[in-house]
């Protein structure tokens, strides 16, 4: 009989547990990969994986640890002076030696203000690292869309092919029975080839569009790649005079300048302060032969001479930098209005097509061709007359993916003109 001690029992229900857990795990993360990524999974594997972000969040942390560089105070030193040496290096017998300590002292208030100055550089990489993940994220949204599109066409252009096929059968049948002469079984046949040319032609565009996107997950191109997720058709709730309030207020661009224009004015300052004097004090034991110890102060600091060196050196850089970074704050609020006035009426005219399509030429188009089907099955139109409605059927419900393709993008722009999600 085996006998089982509570350590063994304790040690096989965790390997259990253990064991359950992969497995549960396993199996979701399966069932999410064989269902297809959305476009959350998609942003959030690129914002993880990118190597751009990898880089830049390096930067950030070099940036970082300057800041502790800027902050840090001077290392004392330790002297040891020893003179009157008879012989060299005959330490022992020197007539006159000193031993002490010395320590210099920023003059009150540059440390701090140099901290500032590095704080502020680290901050605007902070925001270029916002800002790349803003553009990246519209790179990402703009490659699932191309994709979403692409098999949208594909599955438009299988239907056809089905059609056509389906068509071309029963032309054959009605040239056997007499009914149509061979010549509407020829043109059938045509269909049918352009119709497979165009599926060919879709299914490469796929592969060119899921290599696109698995490029910006940081995957390789040739990987298996499947997405679910619809076109989003969201209304735009906000006003113009909002959205560019908006961008001003979130863009990463504007928010990096403004901690420029903050780092500027700082160093400013600190150039300012390059007319006060920073100290170096020193104190040490003094010791004459025959004559005994002695206790020695020293205090030295420099003398700002050449006044005329900073005022035409540090401080001109800074007063320079300061206005320059400020026109272009200027100039960046401007052209991001005109960005986002421009991706607002773009959402506009492609939410009007989509609202067009919905109400009139889908409906017509397919009762366009649903009344020609019907006039072909009782002899009243020939085959070429029903190709073409079926073609500009296809066309029609093309033309609506592309609307809705446009308005995605539309609104994935204006998401990147203000900064972030409507």
């Amino acid at each position: 009989m085996i006998k089982i001690t509570p350590v063994k029992l304790v040690t096989i229900l965790i390997c259990f547990l253990t064991s359950v857990i992969f497995s549960f795990a396993h199996n979701q993360d399966k069932q999410q990969h064989s269902s297809g990524l959305t476009l959350e999974d998609c942003l959030s594997i690129a914002l993880q994986q990118n190597p751009l972000i990898t880089i830049a969040e390096k930067q950030y942390q070099a940036a970082q640890a300057k800041i502790w560089q800027a902050r840090a105070i001077p290392q004392p030193v330790f002297n040891y002076d020893a003179d009157f040496q008879a012989k060299l290096f005959d330490l022992n017998n020197a007539g006159e030696t000193y031993l002490g300590l010395s320590q210099s002292l920023e003059f009150p208030g540059k440390r701090y203000l140099r901290t500032k100055i590095t704080s502020y550089e680290a901050e605007e990489i902070k925001q270029e690292i916002k800002a790349l993940k803003l553009e990246l994220s519209f790179q990402v949204k703009e490659a699932f869309f191309d994709l979403l599109l692409a098999q949208q066409k594909l599955s438009f252009d299988r239907h056809n092919l089905e059609l056509a096929q389906d068509f071309y059968e029963k032309a054959k049948i009605n040239w056997e029975t007499g009914a149509i002469a061979r010549v509407e079984v020829l043109r059938a046949h045509v269909e049918v080839s352009k119709a497979a040319n165009q599926v060919q032609k879709a299914l490469n565009e796929v592969r060119l569009k899921k290599a696109s996107l698995n490029y910006l997950l940081g995957r390789s191109k040739n990987l298996p790649l499947e997405i679910q997720g619809n076109l989003p058709q969201k209304v735009i709730s906000i006003s113009l005079s909002e959205l560019k309030e908006k961008a001003w207020q979130f863009r990463p661009e504007i928010k990096r300048i403004e901690f420029s224009m903050r780092k500027e004015s700082t160093r400013k300052k600190y150039s300012y302060l390059s007319y006060l004097p920073d100290f170096e004090l020193g104190l040490s034991r003094h010791r004459v032969v025959d004559e005994g110890h002695f206790w020695d102060f020293t205090l030295s600091f420099p003398i700002p001479l050449f006044f005329w060196q900073p005022q035409k050196g540090e401080i001109a850089e800074a007063q320079a930098n300061l206005e320059a970074v400020t026109s272009q704050l200027r100039h960046l609020k401007n052209a991001i209005a005109l960005e986002v006035e421009e991706a607002f009426i773009n959402a506009q005219v492609a939410r009007a097509q989509i609202e067009l399509f919905q109400k009139e030429i889908l409906k017509e188009a397919e009762e366009v061709y649903q009344m020609m089907l019907f006039s072909f099955q009782q002899g009243e139109i020939s085959g070429i007359e029903l190709i073409e409605a079926r073609r500009t059927l296809i066309e029609a419900r093309k033309a609506y993916a592309e609307a809705l393709y446009n308005y995605a993008l539309a609104l994935a722009t204006l998401e990147k003109s203000i900064g972030q999600n409507l």
